[in-house]
């Protein structure tokens, strides 16, 4: 019999969820090459590629057979075939905005371990969706805010939380998409660069993301009084202003996000938060043209009273940090650590620190390839993000359902 690739679940899965992969009529002991592959909405190409044998049985089986050496990937790793994609244009990071149509998985089976790659043994195609059914994705043009909310099935209402994305600026929604699917009513919040928010802001204010919060205490899906903020880069540094400055904020989860205000001046009522002075003289330059940015800002907390600190000694809600020790964006693990040992000197404990190594600023939820560079958003120049591939995607399927618990623990009624 010819032989087959069996998916598990068969025809489409979560993106967040795993996959199982088996192959099925191959000889005895034979050796051969999977490939998976991933067309992104630009049209750009991902590929990995794992050196197996089959079992004396004939099948090949990926949670119990190590990949050999050779490929993208080598042990045991059921995942190894999607974590390991890697764009085919360097420096590409995967574009996914459009959480409504699923990413086409392509496994391929080829005879030997090559190079080149030997005849073609079977093929098949899996869908990862973004949006599970019975989630409701809900375009919100209220006021200003410019978002998308998602409703999770089941009974109503549920635990909030607003997702903040970095400066590269526009709507990002697949990360809110999958926390809906995990119980969570989640707004996706534009801040700029987005339909009519301004494209090019001298200055960010609070009293937008304070309208937001105020959208979802009043939305009557969404469990009152407590929310959640999720932000990530950027993103995670709004979160802890709105934290700081804003009610019914209950916790808050900064992923490799700053604790004082970057690039763009932060005002609220009269008060003006400046950013740290960026010196682009401490650019380095590495034999590929890319950018080392990791030494530019300046550390508020070398500077007493600094005017850039966010207070983070207001906020009341309980934190959660996640930092990657190889971000090479900001040094998020030091700015965290600095920050909870403020808060401790305050007599506080509403604080923990999730510190992954070998992983870079770049962190998304789990099976999003690595990207491990970027454009800079001051510079608009190539950058190191950091990270290396396989500590990246354990990190991403550690801390996942360590965010998920975090806010069930303090967004859900005691």
């Amino acid at each position: 019999t010819a032989p087959t690739v069996r998916f598990s679940p068969a025809a489409r899965s979560l993106f967040d969820e795993p996959l199982g992969i088996a192959v099925r009529g191959l000889g005895p002991r034979q050796p051969v090459t999977l490939r998976a592959s991933v067309q992104d909405e630009a049209g750009e190409r991902f590929e990995a590629t794992a050196r197996y044998e089959a079992e004396e049985s004939g099948e090949l089986d990926l949670s119990r057979s190590p990949a050999l050496p050779g490929g993208s990937f080598s042990g045991l790793e059921p995942m190894g075939l999607l974590w390991a994609l890697q764009p085919q244009k360097p420096f590409w990071c995967m574009v996914k905005r459009d959480v409504q149509t699923p990413l086409r998985l392509l496994l391929e089976v080829f005879e030997g371990h090559g190079p080149p790659l030997g005849r073609l043994l079977a093929e098949a195609q899996h869908e990862r969706i973004f949006l599970q059914d019975g989630v409701q994705r809900v375009p919100v043009r209220e006021g200003r805010i410019r978002a998308t909310l998602f409703l999770p099935p089941g009974e109503a209402p549920f635990p909030g939380i607003i997702d903040i994305h970095g400066l590269e600026g526009g709507l990002f929604e697949h990360r809110a998409s999958l926390l809906a699917r995990h119980g969570f009513a989640t707004l996706a919040l534009a801040y700029y660069r987005y339909e009519d928010l301004p494209q090019n802001p001298t200055e960010f204010h609070l009293e937008y993301f304070e309208e937001a919060v105020n959208f979802m205490l009043q939305h009557p899906q969404v469990k009152r009084p407590r929310l959640g903020l999720l932000g990530y880069s950027k993103g995670g540094e709004l979160c802890l202003a709105m934290a700081a400055f804003l009610k019914n904020i209950t916790a808050v989860a900064s992923v490799n996000g700053p604790v004082f205000v970057t690039v763009i001046p932060l005002c609220y009522k009269d008060k003006i938060i400046p950013p740290v002075p960026v010196h682009e003289e401490r650019v380095t330059v590495n034999q590929s043209n890319v950018f080392d940015c990791s030494n530019v800002l300046d550390d508020p907390f070398q500077v007493p009273g600094h005017q850039s600190l966010i207070p983070v000694e207001k906020i009341e809600a309980n934190l959660l940090f996640i930092a990657g020790q190889d971000d090479n964006l900001i040094k998020s693990e030091h700015f965290a650590i600095e920050t909870c040992k403020r808060l401790q000197a305050q007599g506080k404990n509403n604080f923990q620190i999730l510190s992954y190594p070998g992983t870079g600023h770049y962190f998304d939820p789990p099976f999003f390839p690595l990207n491990t560079t970027g454009r800079h958003p001051v510079f608009l120049k190539l950058t190191s993000f950091g990270g290396e591939l396989k500590a990246f995607s354990k990190a991403q399927v550690q801390a996942w359902p360590k965010i998920q618990a975090f806010f069930n623990k303090y967004l859900k009624e005691k």
